[in-house]
């Protein structure tokens, strides 16, 4: 309402915009506003939450303390690793377990025993969920009822 007026007295004083001169000043306000909508998407940063990478787990069954490396590696590279040790000797298993383990503790990593002599080792990028332990807790509650 205020512009209304001060047009209406430009107007009669004689110094109203022609309508070219109004259409040019709407015309720059449109553009400005593209230009802005155009600079904000060129800003926008889009984040895919899935990524097409699939996970990979790598099993392996090292028979000598030499193929822990490989081992070491795979964690590094960010895949989980499942070690069979049944293969190996009882000295042999032990410091092969020892290297993956600091080496995933080096890496923020998470190590569950799943078996006998069969481990997981996992980067920190994935994490262990253990429903086992939980339901070996809930049978061991009521063992004295069993008898």
């Amino acid at each position: 309402m205020a512009m209304g007026m001060f047009d209406k007295i430009l107007g009669f004083i004689g110094f109203d915009e022609t309508e070219e001169q109004q259409v040019d000043r709407e015309r720059e306000a449109v553009e400005k506003t593209e230009t802005l909508q155009q600079i904000k998407r060129k800003n926008a940063q889009v984040v895919s939450i899935h990524s097409g990478r699939q996970l990979r787990v790598v099993v392996c069954d090292p028979a000598s303390f030499d193929e822990a490396q490989n081992i070491a590696d795979n964690l590094k590279n960010r895949r989980a690793v499942v070690v069979n040790l049944e293969k190996a000797g009882a000295e042999q298993a032990r410091r092969i377990v020892d290297f993956i383990s600091g080496a995933t503790a080096a890496l923020n990593g998470d190590m569950q025993k799943v078996g006998q002599n069969i481990f997981l080792f996992v980067p920190s990028n994935i994490d262990i969920a253990n429903d086992t332990a939980r339901e070996t807790k809930e049978k061991s509650i009521f063992a004295w009822a069993k008898s």
